[in-house]
């Protein structure tokens, strides 16, 4: 009988060992897994900021050619107006007796 609770003892003793062997390598593998998961995480998002910025970049080029060209149509505009001086200020003296 001391000999089976002996044994029966030993076996817990080894079963405990066990358990607790797996719990570490589960424990280890949740770790690794996060870490893994984590580098994933951090790699996709600076490829997408990486890729806003890109196209962030690539809208504000467009913007500074299209203000850059209204501006430069707008100057030719104004520049081909031509100035009737005689006829403005003509007008500005009949309104200003009138």
């Amino acid at each position: 009988m001391l000999n089976t609770l002996e044994h029966l003892l030993e076996v817990e003793s080894e079963a405990s060992a066990l358990v607790n062997d797996a719990q570490e390598e589960a424990q280890k593998r949740i770790r690794e897994n996060e870490e893994r998961n984590h580098a994933v995480y951090e790699e996709r998002l600076r490829e997408e900021i990486n890729k806003r910025e890109e196209s962030l970049k690539e809208e504000k080029e467009k913007i500074i050619t299209q203000y850059q060209e209204s501006l430069d149509e707008y100057k030719n505009i104004v520049s081909g107006i031509k100035i009737d001086e005689k006829g403005f200020c003509d007008l500005l003296n009949n309104y200003l007796k009138g």
